[in-house]
């Protein structure tokens, strides 16, 4: 049996989590032969944890919403010990969670975690960080600043869509450049969003047939923002066909060089923290992670 170790958020926006927690520790320290439970007081301290016990435990399993994810991962992508990666979803969205097919609901998130299906997935990196799911900038930021807490709590994940209707009538266009061996582009662009794994706030909308074995990432361009252009894109979440504009281009890749003017702040699995410019590649097999059936 293994040793696994939780890291939870106490401050992750779902309650219902948090409110399970003893139970959720009860299940695991009943399963694992070896159980230690760390939770977080700061900003930094889970990945603080990671760099103190990737080098005595198995798995390591994080509790908390995707900000939480992100540090965690940035953590355990940056080791050449990688423990196994657990996720008990506890935020809005849990983009991550759903690309691995994890319950929903914290306690039969455990249940499946017990199961130890693993998936051993890609993983993208840039010059500062790694993510999970998307790299992206311009509109797609725009949108991710400018949800109101408010709104957020109220109405949770449909917020980020609320957010980004708003944003689609008041884009800030950039002056694009985008370098990769299977396309080149330069012009103006309203959005850049790089994806690696399915889900942007909670739903397939940009890149529903996109998974996190491929090896390739799926690039995706908005030269002009316009209801024609916001409405192919979200319409492919629901047809499961490409998303068809003169204004959309489209493609797949392992690697590409991103620069803009002026620089574009990026928001790399909805943490804003480095602007443009940025190159881009895609690890191929880098995390094992325990997955739901999917």
């Amino acid at each position: 049996m293994a040793h696994a170790a939780l890291i939870l958020n106490p401050n992750a926006g779902n309650q219902k989590m948090i409110k399970q927690i003893d139970t959720i520790k009860t299940r695991l320290d009943e399963h694992y032969q070896q159980f230690t439970f760390y939770e977080t007081e700061y900003p930094g301290h889970g990945a603080e944890i990671v760099d103190e016990i990737n080098e005595e435990v198995d798995i390591i399993i994080g509790a908390g919403g995707d900000g939480t994810i992100y540090e965690l991962a940035n953590a355990l992508c940056s080791k050449q010990n990688r423990p196994t990666f657990g996720i008990i979803p506890g935020g809005t969205c849990n983009d991550f969670s759903r690309a691995i097919g994890i319950n929903q609901n914290p306690i039969l998130a455990v249940e499946q975690i017990i199961q130890n299906i693993t998936k051993t997935i890609d993983v993208g990196r840039s010059d500062k960080e790694y993510f999970l799911n998307f790299w992206g900038i311009g509109m797609i930021t725009q949108a991710s600043e400018n949800i109101d807490p408010n709104t957020k709590e109220l109405f949770g994940r449909l917020s980020y869509y609320i957010s980004s209707a708003q944003t689609i009538n008041n884009p800030s266009p950039f002056h694009l450049k985008v370098e990769a061996e299977e396309h080149q582009f330069e012009g103006e662009a309203v959005m850049m969003l790089v994806g690696n794994g399915p889900f942007t706030g909670g739903i397939q909308a940009f890149f529903p047939e996109n998974n996190l074995t491929d090896g390739k990432f799926d690039v995706l361009i908005i030269k002009e923002s316009s209801l024609p252009t916001f409405w192919s894109f979200f319409q492919s979440k629901f047809t499961k066909e490409p998303a068809l504009h003169e204004d959309i281009i489209h493609y797949q890749t392992r690697e590409l060089r991103i620069s803009a003017d002026p620089e574009q702040k990026i928001d790399c699995d909805g943490e804003r923290n480095y602007t443009t410019p940025s190159t881009l590649e895609l690890l191929p097999e880098h995390l094992t992670v325990l997955a739901g059936e999917v």
